[in-house]
């Protein structure tokens, strides 16, 4: 069977504390099952404000969506993570990934470093929280045991043996950095090449002894996330992907109009495109941005309990 589909809004501007309260009050009550914030320099700090969301609501997971682990000592995110799981009663969903701004870690005055010097951190940072977390003696202790779940996002085969080794949950972003743009600047691939990174994923679950859904290997099965970049209603759908061709150069509007990263329609055909993707790729929690939060609201209910 398909795993049931998990809806996540990712909430990136904070006006006030009441207007933020307000906001995640109305998140919950359309629908969305995990409440997230980014780690991005300009957004909201993430672990106060997924305490204060948690203080807002009653039934949303929380989490960090992700965490630059660039910006983190292992040891002093282990307090946090720790302090947040306690204080939200164990409803933190901890999302890390290696960063890709560069600009962020040179106004923070962090080094940014190669790419393999950015997952080496990484690396770093998931084996002493797994060490910490995990750890009896550890204050503050987590309120979830053994630790709270763990989302890996990334898109690079480091980056994804260390998801299906380590992670809950992985993330696909989907996008590579686009050439000769600045650091940080993202181009989505083709929907084949996300779909061959889907299956190098899967092998390398299967090879950590921790097999997918539906996969005949003995093992954990990994949640499976796919960020969507923007969904809403359109009548003329290959207008609007002509309208987004400079951010997929290369791919056909026909591939575009395949790709996870782009939801258009009305609710049931947005819907009906969610679960093509699940059966595609495996893809069963799908986050949205802030700004798409009220558009992709009916999609929920289309899709409640599926």
């Amino acid at each position: 069977m398909a795993r049931p589909f998990r809806f996540g809004v990712n909430l990136l501007t904070l006006e006030s504390a009441e207007a933020w309260r307000a906001k995640c009050r109305h998140a919950e009550q359309l629908g969305y099952d995990v409440l997230l914030a980014p780690d991005h320099l300009g957004n909201p700090a993430p672990f106060p404000a997924l305490a204060t969301a948690a203080e807002a609501t009653e039934r949303p997971r929380l989490g960090t969506f992700v965490l630059n682990a660039g910006f983190w000592n292992p040891a002093l995110l282990a307090r946090e993570v720790a302090t947040c799981d306690a204080l939200t009663d164990g409803r933190l969903e901890l999302g890390l990934g290696a960063g890709y701004v560069k600009a962020e870690h040179d106004s923070a005055g962090l080094p940014f470093g190669s790419p393999r010097e950015r997952v080496d951190h990484l690396v770093r940072t998931v084996a002493e929280l797994e060490r910490l977390l995990t750890d009896a003696e550890h204050r503050p202790r987590p309120a979830q045991s053994p630790r709270p779940p763990l989302l890996l996002g990334g898109n690079g085969d480091r980056l994804l043996r260390l998801a299906a080794r380590h992670a809950d949950i992985a993330a696909f972003t989907g996008a590579v950095q686009a050439p000769g743009r600045p650091q940080g600047a993202l181009q989505l691939i083709s929907p084949e090449t996300l779909e061959e990174r889907v299956g190098a994923f899967r092998r390398f679950a299967a090879e950590a002894g921790r097999a997918q859904e539906g996969a005949d290997e003995p093992g954990e099965a990994i949640e499976l996330n796919y960020l969507i970049q923007m969904a809403g209603p359109g009548a003329d759908r290959r207008a609007k992907v002509r309208e987004l061709s400079a951010y997929a150069p290369g791919l056909t509007e026909d591939q575009m109009l395949e790709h996870p990263a782009l939801l258009l329609g009305d609710a049931k055909e947005m819907a009906e495109q969610l679960r093509a993707h699940r059966e595609r790729f495996g893809f069963s929690y799908f986050t949205v941005l802030e700004h798409n939060m009220e558009a992709f609201a009916p999609v929920i209910e289309e899709l409640h309990g599926s």
